[in-house]
């Protein structure tokens, strides 16, 4: 999309009216379009899709709004403050966040839409109040505020695999999780007023498989129908895969304007190629796909921290070189938004193992040995049924997988690290779906910005919240019927598939792609971490760095997404030190 700064100011305040002035016309030099709110606030926007701003009820909206074609509006006590906004996150989506004026022009309240597409960071600096979506060098600079790397916050992020959104890893700015209000002053906790518990509680009372299935398409349809309708020519991304197929099918339903272009990306290893499954889909779809190689590149330390420059590490933007290589197509094409089918193995639900089996014996008790897709469940994990019973018996609610990263780089925390906002408080729930409420919390990171979405605007419509609140309204059960990974979202988008795609067992992988931009790259990544300011801090192990980045070391154990993990968080600690010093 794009990204916003939105400065408010305090009145009669002679130096932060002097700031607020100086940082309109910096804002305006650096490619922001800046527009005056009220008296004492002005928005700037920038970007291949500036946000827009959309007013309701008293709230000013940055970014996409739309209307819900079947709202499910909530019970709120008439009592509560914040009824309205609880209504108001049923009633529309998009991807948004928001501010809320009180008296005298000074913001009351800002609000992120619960997709998290749009970042909203918030703080308050010498009579000013800050909110923006992106970390700007600049702006950083001007006002030299008075933050610090929380160190600890580093380590704990690192080890966990939930970790695109929760909180900063710097003291002073506040995050807002996607679905909150965060009153002012900004040290007021904040409210939620939307979260997947919420949601997921509906799975409890599961709904008939035929209603189930059309909730699912038609969740698809209107994420995607709403999101391709936007301006710009606009582009498809098609793997081979289901997620990406189910996104190209309901484009060619509901789109309003032709695709201007289906483009693939195909790796130089055989299951990293899915070229056949893309020309089946597009004879089926009738459309010509556009295939080119999987960029590669060697990896330096100025790409490295040219990726750290945002409020969480670049995560979302280590496939550099295929991300300026998409970037350059597209623009060549003329197009100006890309759809993707990105978060799809989360919000459908691809972890069709034991535990959705675990959540059935949780549901039903021994009433579960009669669920018609148990056997399905037991060969598909190699496993006998009795052995999935025995796990069953043995989980204990209110203790899911904490969901930690293990590698021998990263030093032993002190402690167990605190759960992620929306892992808390789900004892009702199985391991199951308390690993698909995870998956949601960490689908977010797919919005966070990297060099191509700073060329086009990056959509995910499986990571809207009309899909994200139809499958987390499903059991799991429903969600892997007939013992399959995404089994509804398959029976659900049937009709619509190639045969060859809904009935297919295997799945593209780009791991060793990625394995070899670790191996490749040792001369670089083995002094960038074992003389970087992570093993300074004790954050990771100089030594098992020198031991375990060795190509022989690599190909036994694997796990490269630890250390390019482990890199980019390097980046983002050397670049925001320098910054604030």
């Amino acid at each position: 999309m794009g990204d916003y700064l939105l400065i408010c100011r305090a009145p009669s305040d002679p130096r932060a009216s002097r700031l607020f002035t100086d940082l309109r016309a910096r804002a305006s030099a650096e490619g922001y379009v800046v527009t005056p709110i009220n008296a004492h606030a002005w928005l700037g926007v920038r970007g291949p899709c500036p946000p827009k701003r959309v007013d309701i009820g008293g709230w000013v909206l940055i970014g996409d709004v739309f209307d819900r074609r079947s709202p499910r509006l909530p019970y709120v006590d008439p009592q509560d403050q914040w009824a309205f906004e609880r209504k108001l996150v049923a009633r529309v989506w998009g991807r948004y966040a928001g501010v809320l004026f009180g008296p005298k022009d000074q913001p009351a309240a800002f609000i992120r839409d619960p997709s998290g597409a749009l970042e909203c960071v918030a703080w308050t600096h010498c009579g000013l109040t800050v909110a923006c979506s992106a970390a700007d060098d600049w702006l950083v600079r001007c006002l030299r505020p008075r933050w610090r790397i929380d160190y600890a916050r580093v380590a704990e992020a690192l080890h966990s695999l939930v970790a695109g959104t929760g909180a900063l890893l710097l003291d002073g700015p506040h995050a807002l999780e996607p679905g909150t209000v965060q009153p002012t002053p900004l040290t007021v906790p904040p409210i939620a007023v939307w979260t997947p518990r919420q949601i997921a509680m509906q799975s409890l009372d599961p709904p008939p498989a035929a209603q189930a299935e059309v909730s699912i398409r038609s969740a698809v349809d209107e994420a995607v129908s709403r999101l391709s309708n936007l301006a710009g020519p606009l582009a498809a991304e098609v793997s081979g895969g289901l997620d990406s197929s189910i996104v190209a099918a309901a484009l060619a339903k509901v789109a309003l304007e032709p695709v201007s272009l289906w483009i693939n990306a195909y790796g130089a290893t055989p299951e990293s190629d899915e070229r056949s499954y893309v020309e089946i889909l597009g004879d089926a779809l009738g459309f010509k796909p556009y295939c080119t190689p999987h960029a590669v590149g060697p990896l330096t330390s100025d790409w490295l921290t040219a990726l750290a420059g945002g409020f969480r590490p670049g995560l979302n933007a280590l496939d550099h070189p295929q991300n300026l290589r998409w970037a350059s197509l597209l623009h060549d094409h003329g197009a100006k938004a890309v759809m993707t089918g990105k978060g799809g193995d989360s919000i459908l639900f691809q972890a069709a193992t034991t535990d959705v089996f675990t959540d059935q014996w949780l549901a039903h008790g021994w009433r579960a040995l009669a669920w018609p897709d148990l056997t399905e469940l037991a060969a598909a994990n190699e496993l006998s049924v009795w052995s999935m019973v025995r796990t069953a018996r043995r989980y204990e609610p209110g203790k899911p997988d904490p969901l930690l990263r293990d590698h021998p780089i990263l030093a032993p925390l002190d402690r167990q690290p605190p759960p992620h906002p929306w892992l808390r408080d789900l004892e009702g729930f199985g391991p199951a779906k308390c690993f698909h409420i995870a998956g949601v919390a960490d689908s977010i990171s797919h919005h966070n910005p990297s060099s191509l979405t700073q060329a086009v605007d990056v959509r995910h419509p499986l990571c809207a919240q009309p899909v994200v609140e139809a499958c987390l309204a499903l059991p799991t059960a429903q969600l892997s019927v007939g013992g399959r990974d995404r089994g509804l979202a398959r029976r659900a988008f049937r009709n619509r598939l190639p045969t060859a795609i809904v009935d297919r067992r295997t799945k593209g992988e780009m791991t060793r792609i990625y394995g070899r931009m670790v191996s490749e790259n040792l001369d670089t990544l083995r002094p960038w971490l074992a003389d970087g300011r992570l093993a300074s801090c004790g954050i990771i192990d100089r030594e098992r760095v020198l031991t375990e980045l060795s190509p022989e070391v690599l190909i036994w154990r694997g796990q490269h997404a630890a250390v390019l993990t482990a890199a980019a968080f390097e980046g983002w600690v050397r670049l925001w030190e320098r910054r604030l010093t």
